[in-house]
């Protein structure tokens, strides 16, 4: 019952359902099976699948943001049930994200979100547009290990180094790793604004963090 249990909620991610994640979360609570698990070898796994076949080519941009919202609606159920018995959450390590000031674009933001709680991450997504202040007073507040800087104009990605510049300026530089990204964002560019981490791609994101956290 447990692994078919399991599969149900693996396929309803795979599926962008998120109807049938809430169900097949309440039947893992309803048989016992531990929260934590029920995300890891179920939400998780469907989400990793529809990831791994957008990077071949096989899914469109569409089918992985849909398998995101499937899996956040499956993980309502079962955090509510961890925050009610008060359980421990062990983590990869937290992420702050947001996309900067000056830029409303979404989708990137939200795919490395996905992906990155469906690998265990504890992630805090502020949204779009969000000021240099404030994302300044949500590091301080949030703590977080890992800083993700989104921007998808060209316009916009020199808020990432005024952020950076401002967590200098505010002397938490030192607290947290930076990561960079979007569109017109480099590798060099990241090197350049003093970032920690880059990636090309959302999977390759991932990658990169836990790598980032593994040598702090």
């Amino acid at each position: 019952m447990s692994a078919a249990i399991l599969k149900e909620l693996e396929q309803s991610v795979i599926d962008s359902d998120p109807e049938g994640a809430r169900k097949a979360a309440q039947k893992a609570l309803d048989e016992e099976i531990p929260p934590l698990k029920a995300i890891s070898e179920g939400l998780a796994k469907g989400v990793r699948e529809v990831g791994a076949r957008f990077e071949r080519g096989e899914a469109f941009l569409v089918e992985l943001v849909s398998a995101g919202g499937a899996m956040k609606a499956g993980m309502e159920v079962l955090l509510q049930d961890i925050q009610a018995s008060k359980a421990e959450v062990e983590t990869a390590g937290r992420v702050l994200m947001v996309t900067v000031e000056g830029d409303i674009h979404s989708i990137g933001k939200d795919i490395v979100a996905t992906l990155l709680r469906a690998n265990g991450f504890d992630v805090i997504d502020l949204g779009e547009d969000i000021p240099t202040d404030t994302v300044i007073d949500k590091i301080k507040e949030y703590e977080p290990d890992i800083v993700g800087l989104s921007a998808l104009l060209t316009t916009t990605i020199p808020m990432q180094r005024g952020i950076i510049d401002a967590m200098k300026k505010a002397g938490i530089r030192d607290q947290a790793k930076v990561m960079v990204g979007g569109a017109p964002t480099t590798e060099e560019w990241a090197e350049k604004i003093g970032a920690d981490g880059w990636a090309p791609n959302a999977q390759a994101a991932v990658e990169v963090a836990k790598k980032l956290l593994s040598n702090a």
